[in-house]
């Protein structure tokens, strides 16, 4: 497996064992609970790393099958991953943002399908990720509305950040629904 898409995949497994332990340390009694009116209960932000991942995957699919259509060739060389300044950018809290109505929780659903919509989300992305090992992958760019033109691997490193940014959160409300 080519090194990037290694470093990838362990920085999505690292963000996803902090969003498990953050989850469990929310009584499952308080999972679904909004700890306020404006915001989002634990169920709600699982649902949202979901929804995120299911829409980028299908993207980044997309863009990856032209780019194979039009003859994506090998990796070559160190490709650029998400560089320390856009990971604490992504992950930073202290300037609430709105996510687009497409990537709203729709809710009704519990944290524990919310939990394994997340799972599967990011059992296709690791799939999408690892069939295109060697392929170059760096010049597989896709747009972020905030953030620029990304290419698969920052991509993926998004992804992890995103998912701590949110697991950020979920301690935030742990806190604030637990006396």
């Amino acid at each position: 497996m080519h090194p990037a898409i290694s470093d990838v995949l362990a920085g999505l497994d690292r963000s996803r064992e902090q969003l498990r332990a953050a989850v469990d340390a929310v009584p499952k009694q308080l999972r679904d609970e909004r700890p306020a009116s404006d915001r989002w209960s634990v169920a709600h932000i699982l649902e949202h790393l979901a929804l995120v991942e299911e829409r980028l995957t299908a993207s980044l699919a997309a863009k990856l099958e032209d780019a194979r259509e039009a003859g994506l060739g090998r990796e070559e060389g160190e490709p650029s991953l998400l560089s320390p300044e856009l990971r604490v950018r992504i992950v930073d809290r202290s300037e609430r943002r709105q996510a687009p109505d497409p990537l709203q929780p729709h809710g009704g659903i519990g944290h524990e399908a919310a939990w394994e919509r997340a799972e599967t989300a990011r059992a296709a992305f690791r799939l999408l990720v690892t069939r295109a090992d060697e392929l170059a992958l760096g010049g597989v760019i896709h747009e972020h509305p905030r953030f620029g033109a990304l290419n698969l691997y920052q991509w993926g490193g998004f992804l992890a950040a995103h998912e701590t940014r949110h697991t950020e959160q979920i301690r935030e409300i742990s806190g604030a629904l637990q006396p």
